[in-house]
């Protein structure tokens, strides 16, 4: 009986010990899959090299001009939003600011008002529009929510891509540094960097 009692608590905890190895497992997969998903940029097509003839967004023709695309319901753009934020906080009145948000058409008429929105608008200088169907998005071949572009005065492309260094994730990164380096001494950085967001473009191509 003894016998019989210690070998069933062994299985026991041999069954306790698997389940928890398998467990561990289990999380340190889930969180290689999502490490792996926060660092992996999204698609990014070539940007106009002069500034799109299309386009309803107006050039400035003093300092340069920059335009981001979002996705009103992507959780990523909060921090590219975040970063725009300190650019503009730095460099008024060297740059003028576009947010573009993407709205499929049909969509109810407050479709885009989400929060974001009501971010990007309470950035002090910067213009907030609504790109039905994405038309302004296909102009600049923006295919991904948080794409940013910078163009000089006399619409030339100066820089194209994110401004943030992962998904969903604000701090120093590349392309905010190369915005900055242009507006602080007109000395242009890297010319483009990864963009991390939700899609735009594909979305619409699906529809």
């Amino acid at each position: 009986m003894k016998l019989r009692l210690e070998s069933a608590i062994a299985k026991q905890r041999l069954l306790w010990v698997t389940a928890g190895v398998l467990w561990l497992g289990a999380v340190g997969t889930g969180w290689t899959l999502l490490a792996g998903y926060a660092n992996s940029p999204s698609s990014m097509q070539n940007a106009p090299a002069q500034w799109p003839s299309r386009s309803e967004l107006k050039l400035t023709d003093h300092g340069a001009t920059l335009v981001m695309f979002a996705h009103p319901r992507c959780p990523c753009t909060r921090a590219s939003l975040g970063e725009l934020e300190k650019i503009i906080a730095h460099y008024q009145g060297e740059v003028t600011a576009w947010v573009v948000f993407f709205k499929p058409a049909g969509a109810q008429e407050n479709w885009d008002q989400t929060d974001l929105w009501k971010t990007a608008a309470a950035i002090p200088g910067v213009h907030v529009v609504r790109d039905l169907d994405g038309q302004e998005a296909r102009c600049f071949h923006a295919a991904t929510s948080g794409q940013t572009f910078l163009y000089g005065d006399r619409g030339n492309l100066l820089f194209s891509g994110g401004i943030t260094f992962a998904r969903g994730h604000s701090g120093d990164n590349d392309g905010r540094a190369s915005i900055e380096s242009y507006l602080s001494d007109r000395r242009p950085g890297p010319r483009e960097s990864p963009v991390f967001g939700c899609p735009i473009i594909s979305t619409l191509e699906e529809k």
